[in-house]
């Protein structure tokens, strides 16, 4: 890992210029960035990477036995869910 110490307003560059980082605010331990990318570059909060990889591998863990138990075995059509309570 490149550890580099940047103050406010300081940037890096990747991909030759095309991706930079700025920083635009330090208040205590919360670092606020901005980032400036191609269009074609995706940018996502770890937590939601790691999220979608769990939700993946759970969906995929699943077998088609499972699903059965979730839809009409008749018409094939899902179960109807119940609705919403008013307030």
């Amino acid at each position: 890992m490149l550890v580099l110490t940047r103050k406010t307003n300081e940037a890096l560059q990747l991909q030759e210029g095309t991706i930079r980082i700025v920083v635009l605010s330090i208040q205590g331990d919360q670092v606020k960035l901005g980032i400036e990318a191609p269009k074609d570059v995706t940018i996502m909060r770890e937590e939601i990477v790691l999220a979608q990889s769990q939700n993946r591998e759970a969906a995929e863990s699943i077998s088609p036995d499972d699903l059965a138990q979730f839809t009409d075995s008749e018409k094939g059509n899902p179960s109807p869910r119940p609705s919403p309570k008013s307030r």
